[in-house]
């Protein structure tokens, strides 16, 4: 395994160097598993910043000996009418695979996981472009209204509670393929992470399989704050 897994990053570093210089971005390396991600933990939503701040939620990701966590941020959106499509690990061939989040002009699948904030697990609903402004749902996010004057309240119902981190495979969440197959169109719409994007990502995202030892972090419990 450790012999394949060299060959596959020596393989990754070698592509960027024959492509062409825009293109470069887009390479990344993706994670498979045979272990499923902890529960989501409970964390507390850190105040807005600023306006056009979107937020991309907290996630698991996996280097060589386990998951770690991945905290979620506030990013500004690298232009407007842009939104985040989180990433998420999805269970396919007995393996658990990351797939990685992106910007686009509408949230696309994100295996049905209700990371809180907005984001139940279909769409999203902590905020919307109105124009060149977004407005922030002040319901489910943590806006400083002296600071931020773009908002309104609108109650958010989640039928998705539980705080399961992957799709598919034993006791993970279950979702349409249909949606799968939206996610593709949505992505014909892609744009690359920026660089603070990538670095969060921690090597966890892209198209590459790279297999890694099988091993579980202890899981956290309680309730998922914001969901």
């Amino acid at each position: 395994m450790r012999i394949l897994k060299s060959l596959g990053f020596l393989l990754l570093a070698s592509i960027p160097l024959a492509m062409p210089g825009p293109s470069r971005a887009q390479i990344a390396i993706g994670v498979s598993v045979r272990v499923g991600p902890p529960v989501l933990p409970v964390y507390a939503q850190p105040i807005c910043p600023g306006p056009g701040y979107i937020w991309t939620p907290g996630y698991w990701a996996h280097d060589e000996d386990d998951y770690y966590w991945v905290p979620g941020t506030w990013v500004m959106a690298p232009e407007p009418g842009l939104l985040w499509t989180p990433g998420y690990w999805g269970f396919s061939d007995d393996l658990y695979v990351w797939h990685g989040g992106y910007w686009g002009p509408h949230v696309g699948f994100y295996g049905g996981i209700n990371y809180g904030y907005g984001y139940t697990g279909v769409g999203f609903w902590g905020g919307e472009w109105r124009g060149r402004e977004f407005m922030y749902n002040r319901a489910v996010t943590n806006v400083n209204v002296t600071v931020i004057h773009n908002y309104y309240n609108r109650t958010v119902v989640v039928n998705n509670v539980n705080r399961v981190s992957y799709n598919g495979g034993p006791r993970g969440i279950s979702s349409a393929r249909k949606r799968a197959r939206k996610d593709c169109r949505a992505r014909a719409s892609l744009r690359s992470q920026t660089r603070a994007d990538r670095a969060r990502t921690c090597s966890a995202v892209g198209s590459f399989a790279v297999g890694v030892r099988e091993s579980r972090p202890a899981s956290s419990g309680g309730q998922l704050a914001g969901g």
